[in-house]
């Protein structure tokens, strides 16, 4: 589709959002929203006409792109069918979701609990591993993010937890291996896995395995950095749980339904968890919809005793019949396939292309269509780019960055010392490369600030 500009339009928008939109993660008076006027395929548009290459699938959560028109269709015609019904009816849409997401998922999680996304997955995933071994507490890694509700962002292991940190939420905090900044002096991978699971297992010891419910981790974290974890660990993760009958609880919201290449990411690993929560790319985010995938032993519980909690939209019709034709459509038209090669044969030798040429690249890293560049002051000594959560004239070098990104037409999706590459898992070896130019020219900014 031709943007066709109409900045009156815009105007209009714009001012109505800055009258009456509050904005989350933001001081209200400090930000300009772009207004956007539409959106197809990889790409969208602003009220004049400009077309931004999206490097950020919304939030991580256009799998399939914008406006595939299956699903649209999909979802018109559920409208037509049946536009709602309350969650605890049997109906077609939400019961063939449910069918498709358990044939894909890893191991025996065959029970699926529709959420309104991802923050309430982990809510409710939480909610049920405490119920089924009767203990408190949650073990989370520092460099995570579980969500904004109260709960998940206690879980949360970055400061967006900060603010809203009671101290009383039964919450205990551990690292998780990342050898390039490293907790644990190692030196290589095998090393990083190792005292990285010696120091999980030393924290279980003292906090008390009998009172430890879950512990919960992102398979790969998103927003803390897209950090792979190293061959073994999640295996290990595994199996402290199973010694210390602990529920292994992995969060897929973000790395789900093709991202990394793999219908899930748990794949990749070869674990099967206790309980998955998954949103975003289940249906690609055209409606709300998340979930917990549940493993046959915790469903059991709830088997003859009932569970205490749901939500009003639980399984919404129109959301899952978007799920439906999403999961389709991601098998029909190869899309995991298609980020796995794409990742390895143009994104991987790409950005570490880049690596090579610019000074503020201190590592590149990720696998699908899920990738993060972290951008250093100081290669040798890996200081970053700005200091951890920089704001304001701190934060000036990564604000340039990502300034000249999107005045060369990539919309970039910047966290901290961290530019992430996550484009539809649909995206074309073509517009995959229009993107890493526009990045190559938007690192030359970021080098002007390196030592």
């Amino acid at each position: 589709m031709t943007p066709q500009p109409n900045p009156e339009a815009g105007a209009a928008v714009k001012a109505a959002d800055r009258a009456h939109v509050f904005h989350s993660w933001s001081a209200q008076e400090l930000i300009d929203p772009l207004a956007v006027a539409g959106a197809e395929g990889s790409y969208f548009w602003d009220y004049d006409g400009k077309r931004y290459l999206d490097f950020t699938s919304g939030l991580v959560f256009t799998n399939i792109g914008y406006q595939h028109p299956k699903v649209v269709a999909a979802i018109q015609e559920q409208a037509a069918t049946l536009s709602t019904f309350a969650p605890a009816f049997a109906v077609e849409a939400r019961s063939e979701a449910a069918r498709l997401i358990a044939e894909r998922t890893p191991g025996d999680l065959d029970k699926i609990f529709f959420t309104n996304g991802g923050a309430d997955a982990v809510e409710h995933a939480v909610r049920m591993a405490r119920l089924h071994t009767g203990r408190p507490k949650v073990l989370s890694a520092y460099r995570s993010y579980h969500g904004g509700t109260q709960q998940a962002v206690n879980i949360t292991g970055d400061p967006r937890r900060w603010a809203s940190d009671s101290g009383t939420a039964g919450v205990v905090h551990f690292w998780a291996p990342f050898l390039y900044r490293s907790r644990f002096y190692a030196e290589t991978e095998e090393q990083e896995c190792a005292r990285a699971l010696e120091h999980l297992e030393t924290t279980i010891a003292f906090e008390g395995p009998s009172t430890i419910a879950a512990i919960i981790l992102e398979t790969i974290p998103g927003t803390a950095g897209i950090m792979v974890p190293p061959a073994g660990y999640l295996a290990g993760v595994r199996e402290l749980c199973d010694k210390y009958g602990i529920v292994f609880v992995l969060d897929e919201v973000m790395a789900g339904f093709g991202r990394t290449g793999e219908w899930f990411a748990a794949d990749l690993f070869g674990v099967v968890p206790d309980l998955m929560t998954f949103a975003k790319g289940v249906n690609s985010g055209y409606v709300p919809l998340g979930g917990v995938a549940i493993s046959g032993k915790i469903a059991e519980t709830f088997g003859k005793r009932a569970y205490p909690g749901g939500l009003t939209y639980s399984g919404h019709p129109l959301a899952c019949a978007a799920a439906v034709a999403t999961i389709n459509v991601m098998a029909e038209e190869g899309v995991v396939e298609n980020a796995k090669r794409l990742g390895a044969e143009v994104v991987e030798p790409g950005l570490r292309e880049l690596a090579e040429r610019h000074p503020s690249v201190g590592d590149v890293r990720g696998v699908g269509m899920f990738w993060a560049v972290e951008l250093v002051k100081n290669r040798e000594t890996r200081e970053p780019l700005v200091p951890y959560n920089a704001a304001g004239e701190a934060n000036a070098a990564m604000a340039a960055f990502a300034g000249a990104a999107k005045a060369g037409g990539l919309w970039p999706f910047v966290n901290m010392n961290r530019t992430h590459i996550v484009p539809p898992c649909t995206v074309t070896e073509a517009e995959l490369k229009e993107g890493l130019a526009a990045l190559d020219a938007a690192l030359s900014v970021a080098d002007e600030y390196t030592e």
